[in-house]
């Protein structure tokens, strides 16, 4: 889908200054977060081939005619191009907002957006950063499909937008013609992914070695979501998870833990789905998870007693939960989050 806008302007009409290059077109929306704004320029703008011959062309556009447009930091920007750009795109980056309106609240666009995106041609590639998902939502591009979005917008996009499939877990999901990525950073993730897809891990990875990130990271969404467990105003289990917490790294029964509440198991357990949300079993483990992942962080313990610690047994055991719960490995998972760590 190489662009052939030549000096005229016009889509598919080539003029003496025609280019290969393929054409991202980033979509400029008010509210627009300025970190986001900048990734496809920073991605895609560095891609080169062994010539240094630049990949892509990158242009910014608005809803408008070519004006300021609001940020959410205090300061505008000045965006050149009108929404008539996007008529020249090969592939359309749409950044998050802060100020989406009835796209967020009630998943409709509005006219002004609406006649913006209708510039765009048949067969153009899609790709929305964080909540410049609900855009596409909104759009139609999404019906059908699997996407996601930061993670603490994940359920409010799922009821505004049923026909979805939501995976709050990914980094970015890959869906052909249409792309969505999480929360602000994953769309480095899914950039690098795009440049990877169109030339190849070698050009993907000069990319990244450029932009100072790994060039693809492991895991997904879970494994920066804090999911502490609510506390009940009237907790009747509360002695019993804070005795179980001081020895997470015995083995615990499920017996051991009623007994701390003089209660029988058939008892405690539906009182601690009750106050918790899920059993005691998964209690324990989710707890154990974070164990893990604070000594993997904090401390230079082996793989192995970082698992004996944690109160899973072995380090397979713990790989196993951990892989579950976060998609990565105890391994990969210290090397993304070790403080002073480097990664080659």
């Amino acid at each position: 889908m190489a662009s052939t806008t030549g000096d005229s302007g016009v889509p598919g009409t080539p003029g003496p200054t025609a280019t290969a290059r393929h054409r991202v077109v980033v979509l400029a929306l008010d509210g627009v977060i300025p970190f986001e704004l900048g990734i496809p320029q920073r991605i895609f703008g560095r891609a080169r081939t062994a010539d240094a011959e630049p990949l892509y062309e990158v242009v910014t556009a608005s809803v408008r005619p070519p004006g300021p447009v609001r940020t959410d930091a205090d300061y505008s920007i000045l965006v050149e191009n009108g929404p008539d750009c996007l008529a020249t795109a090969d592939t359309v980056v749409i950044p998050a907002s802060y100020e989406l309106g009835p796209v967020y609240e009630e998943g409709r666009l509005t006219e002004e957006l609406a006649s913006a995106l209708a510039h765009i041609t048949p067969g153009t590639r899609m790709i929305s950063i964080c909540t410049g998902g609900y855009v596409l939502a909104a759009a139609g591009y999404l019906d059908g499909r699997t996407a996601t979005t930061h993670w603490s917008s994940a359920e409010h996009f799922q009821r505004v937008f049923p026909r979805i499939t939501v995976d709050p877990e990914v980094l970015f999901i890959d869906d052909g013609d249409v792309l969505t990525s999480a929360g602000v950073a994953a769309g480095l993730d899914l950039c690098l992914h795009v440049v990877r897809s169109d030339h190849g891990s070698v050009v993907a990875n000069d990319v990244a070695r450029r932009t100072v990130v790994p060039p693809h990271r492991d895991g997904g969404q879970a494994q920066y979501i804090q999911r502490p467990v609510p506390e009940p105003q009237l907790a009747t289990t509360t002695a019993a998870r804070a005795w179980a917490l001081a020895r997470l790294h015995e083995p615990i029964q499920l017996r051991d833990m009623a007994d701390q509440e003089s209660m029988s198991v058939r008892t405690f357990t539906r009182r601690f789905r009750e106050e918790v949300g899920i059993s005691p079993g998964q209690w324990l483990a989710q707890q154990r998870v974070e164990r893990a992942r604070h000594l993997l962080e904090s401390s230079d313990l082996s793989v192995d007693r970082v698992a004996r610690d944690a109160g899973f047994g072995t380090a397979q055991s713990m790989r196993g939960h951990l892989q579950a719960a976060l998609g990565v490995t105890p391994t990969a998972y210290r090397r993304t989050f070790r403080a002073g760590a480097c990664l080659s």
